[in-house]
């Protein structure tokens, strides 16, 4: 009878170790939206997800930046990069027909690097 018990005990223990080795999904998006709180911080996050070839990840951290930081042009400008490297041009040109006359300063290299320079044409 003890064995029994110490068997079921330890297939308990066993059994429940996958669960404590998972992140909590809640936990990383709230580490994600803190992350993107700042426009800085956010872009840093991006290239990082980039750079580890995580794009879809960096187009999500940039919609958080957007929604958070709609003047952060450098963000609209990644974000217009990023759609380029998804091979979505068109939606790259909406995302940069979306800055308002006499904005668009930010950093274009990331654009034209991924789109092409007649990108800045605006569509």
């Amino acid at each position: 009878m003890t064995i029994r018990y110490g068997v079921a005990a330890l297939c308990l223990v066993l059994s429940a170790t996958p669960v404590m080795g998972q992140t909590d999904p809640l936990d990383e998006l709230d580490s994600l939206s803190r992350a993107t709180a700042e426009p800085g911080a956010g872009l840093a996050l991006a290239r990082q997800q980039v750079a580890r070839g995580d794009l879809t990840g960096a187009v999500a951290t940039t919609e958080r930046i957007i929604a958070l930081h709609p003047e952060s042009d450098d963000a609209l400008l990644f974000h217009a990069s990023l759609l380029c490297r998804l091979d979505d041009i068109e939606g790259a040109r909406a995302e940069i027909a979306e800055l308002p006359a006499g904005r668009g300063g930010g950093d274009w290299g990331p654009v034209v690097a991924a789109c092409g320079p007649g990108i800045r044409g605006r569509g």
